[in-house]
């Protein structure tokens, strides 16, 4: 594979098809590698035998991956600033984006640290689950929140390595946490058989780890964030740069939850096997959504560094690239569902009734990769060019869409489910691209032309 190689702040980017999969495809590994965390930890704790312990360690999952999943945005929004910084030379910037991105992780963090009782109660009381399980979870839960600031300060130093073009680094290190929580787990919950609260305490350890080596990593690239002047790290402008890109992509990010929601939750409503197939199709569209992303962080990072250096050609190229890219693998991916979705629902569940139902909507599941990829390559775009408040109302628009449609194809059953879906993903692109020449034009205005006169005719 061949590596991303060191961005020089102030290059020009490049922008050709070995570039954007050279940023994409370390991405892409470290999405795949990172649900291996998962199925580790829930057969380690399944080897205790006691179901109680299984299930507050999957609802414990969900309870954080909602609550870290909301300031992803911070991860986004470094990257984007970063990568403009990188674009224009400005390595002072790149510093102040970073401090202040994990000024932002650290206050957040501490603030999930100190709210935990009342987190953790509503967390509680929205499951509803049995005695021994919410017993369970919350002594998961009262160990893992101490993750808070060091998880999301790797979010911003995630995104700091990516905006430098640096998607073999983001690897490494997401590789790194993951590997250090794996071994973990498995001392303290089999080795030492500390239950739920050793894989939590896994967790923490292995974020506190991840965050060391980030922050070493950057040292070694140059950066010294904590050497950036307080005065410079809360400056007004830059502050509230920072904080408005966080808010509208976390607006965004609450606006796509509340649709997965949705249909998570109607499907629910239509009884057991509709919930079960629907779940096991929604890994379609996850696996899709794995090698999707590449592409958009490679859209994120060259045009980011595109427009930082104020060229207009290696930023439209790189868009354009990039939605070929995922226009081109969302094609060739549903294709690839179509062929094998069959057997991929008989591997997932043994289930007759579930296997027969998911075979009957296998279709729409399998379109779910192309009707998202012009989305997929969008996002990149946007983030990279921080057009982060266009890209909040157009997902809000998309949310609207959804429920009308929704609304609309109520007596469908899950056929309606599945469309609205579908026109979710699709509208979303569809918004993006709409949009796009006005806002690329704004932001790389035309020179104006005066009148001739005698010396220029």
């Amino acid at each position: 594979m061949h590596h991303a190689a060191p961005i020089r702040p102030g290059a020009r980017p490049e922008v050709t098809h070995r570039r954007i999969l050279a940023l994409a495809l370390p991405m892409t590994l470290a999405n795949v590698t990172t649900p291996l965390l998962g199925l580790v930890g829930t057969a380690a704790v399944g080897r205790l035998g006691d179901a109680a312990l299984l299930g507050a360690l999957a609802l414990g999952a969900v309870v954080f991956d909602y609550l870290f999943w909301t300031f992803g945005a911070l991860r986004m929004a470094t990257a984007g600033l970063t990568a403009q910084a990188t674009g224009a030379g400005d390595r002072a910037e790149i510093d102040r984006t970073l401090a202040r991105a994990l000024a932002v992780a650290l206050t957040v963090g501490l603030a999930m640290v100190a709210g935990q009782g009342p987190l953790g109660a509503a967390a509680f009381r929205l499951f509803g689950a049995s005695p021994a399980v919410t017993e369970a979870l919350a002594a998961y839960f009262a160990v893992r929140i101490w993750c808070a600031p060091f998880t999301l300060a790797n979010y911003a130093i995630l995104g700091s390595t990516l905006g430098r073009g640096r998607t073999d680094l983001g690897l490494g290190l997401q590789v790194a946490i993951n590997t250090v929580n794996v071994a973990l787990t498995l001392l303290l919950v089999l080795g030492l058989g500390a239950g739920v609260a050793g894989a939590a305490l896994a967790t923490v350890l292995a974020e506190i780890a991840g965050t060391a080596l980030g922050l070493a990593v950057l040292h070694r690239l140059g950066s010294r964030p904590w050497r950036v002047p307080v005065a410079e790290v809360v400056e007004r402008a830059g502050l509230a740069r920072m904080l408005s890109v966080n808010g509208d992509v976390m607006v965004r990010t609450l606006a796509l939850i509340t649709a997965l929601a949705l249909f998570t939750g109607l499907g629910a409503r239509a009884g057991d096997v509709t919930l079960a197939a629907n779940a096991v199709l929604q890994n379609l569209f996850l696996i899709g959504s794995f090698f999707l992303d590449g592409f958009a962080t490679a859209a994120e990072v060259l045009c980011g560094q595109a427009l930082g250096a104020r060229d207009e050609g290696a930023f439209r190229g790189a868009v354009r690239l990039c939605l070929g890219w995922c226009l081109g693998f969302g094609l060739a991916v549903s294709g690839l569902f179509l062929a094998v979705g069959g057997p991929f629902i008989d591997a997932i569940t043994t289930a007759p009734e579930v296997r027969a139902f998911a075979r009957d909507f296998l279709v729409y599941a399998a379109l779910t990769p192309l009707a998202a990829a012009a989305a997929f390559a969008f996002d990149g775009v946007y983030i990279g060019a921080t057009w982060t408040r266009a890209m909040r109302n157009l997902m809000l628009a998309a949310l609207a869409v959804d429920a009308a449609m929704l609304a609309a194809t109520r007596e469908l059953g899950n056929t309606g489910l599945w469309l609205a879906m579908l026109t979710f993903l699709a509208a979303r692109g569809l918004g993006q691209a709409v949009l796009y020449p006005r806002l690329a034009a704004g932001a790389f205005p035309q020179p104006r032309v005066g009148p001739l006169t005698e010396a220029t005719r």
